[in-house]
């Protein structure tokens, strides 16, 4: 009887010992080697991300919809010289400076791919807050993301079927066609209620507007923080896929608006084509790579569209710093031009009055 009690403390205690070893989730255990079930941290916090980001981005959308006024859209729409322009910057030379990128720094096949699907996705919708903030053509540039995602259904795979026979078969990349759906109804119907507002309450559109723009510029960087700072990614990539991530977009919104430029729009239309170019859909880029590459392939280049989704954020930030200094300066420049003015039209018509013995009205004083 002792013996058998004695037996029944070791069994227990020999349990207890490996259940301290083993992880409550372990599927598998024997002794201190246990089986644990798949981390789906990653992409619980995509699929978490995703649906915060949308409804983020649909009420962004609305408020920057208010800015829109239906006649202007519509007329970019029948006169659609601006949209054509963003479109050769979108689904030119995006995807030919993504193939140049990838045979300039010689980079693995996998990655080169990868480079061209985030050459080959439409404008994403945070160009439209920054168009905003940088006194852009919000008409032309809603109407240019909203082509541009329409478009993608077709332009994107003839790009890649074009771009990627150097690297890979292009049957082998997945196109989430219900994501780019998701996004075209998550851009209009929030945009179109947007333009309605304005339409029929224009004082209340301005109110609107004014607090959606500023969530949207929080939202934008919070996209990146959040991204860069909680994503198990795996950040030890090739650092010639980090020069690209940081080439990439600087190249998209000089030669857009050099195109642009060229084409002879209007110079508040050029910084809207820019940055219309420049801002990629790296969430669609990001779903494309998940739905196409097995997890060994993912561990090569996956963080790039979140490096590109970084770098692309920050030139822009520095051109709406830029813009601001120099609209600043401008309007200070030019504010001081007509006071020196007014101050010698003062001036001169005292002296005239009195040489000629007559009096200085008020609105001269």
């Amino acid at each position: 009887m002792q013996t058998y009690l004695l037996s029944q403390q070791f069994n227990t205690r020999s349990l207890a010992e490996n259940s301290t070893a083993c992880p409550a989730n372990a599927t598998i255990c024997n002794g201190t080697s246990c089986v644990l079930p798949e981390d789906n941290f990653n992409e619980t916090l995509s699929v978490v991300l995703s649906t915060v980001l949308t409804i983020m981005l649909a009420l962004v959308m609305f408020s920057m919809g208010c800015n829109v006024d239906i006649k202007k859209f519509w007329g970019h729409i029948k006169r659609p010289w601006g949209i054509f322009v963003g479109f050769l910057c979108q689904f030119g030379i995006m995807p030919l400076t993504a193939f140049l990128l990838s045979l300039a720094f010689n980079v693995l096949p996998i990655q080169a791919v990868v480079v061209l699907i985030m050459g080959c996705c439409p404008g994403g919708t945070a160009s439209n807050v920054i168009a905003y903030w940088v006194d852009g053509d919000m008409d032309l540039s809603i109407s240019m993301t909203t082509c541009s995602t329409l478009l993608a259904m077709g332009m994107m795979p003839l790009c890649l079927f074009i771009y990627t026979k150097t690297w890979a078969d292009s049957d082998a990349i997945v196109l989430p066609y219900d994501s780019i759906g998701i996004s075209l109804v998550a851009l209009v119907i929030p945009v179109s209620f947007g333009m309605y507002v304005n339409y029929r309450w224009p004082s209340k559109a301005k109110v609107i507007l004014k607090i959606g723009s500023i969530v949207g510029a929080v939202l934008i960087v919070l996209i990146a923080v959040v991204g860069g700072i909680l994503y198990k990614g795996s950040w030890i990539i090739s650092p010639k896929l980090w020069i690209i991530g940081t080439i990439f977009p600087a190249a998209g919104y000089s030669l857009g608006f050099f195109l642009a430029r060229i084409a002879g729009l209007s110079w508040h239309r050029c910084r809207t084509v820019s940055l219309e170019t420049g801002m990629q859909n790296t969430q669609l880029c990001s779903t494309i790579v998940q739905l196409s590459f097995t997890p060994e392939q993912l561990e090569l280049m996956f963080t790039f569209p979140l490096i590109y989704s970084i770098f692309q954020l920050l030139f822009a930030l520095l051109i709406l710093g830029g813009y601001r200094l120099y609209r600043r300066h401008r309007v200070k420049t030019k504010t001081d031009v007509e006071k020196t003015e007014e101050k010698e039209d003062s001036k001169s018509t005292s002296s005239h009055a009195k040489i000629n013995g007559g009096f200085v009205s008020n609105e001269t004083k």
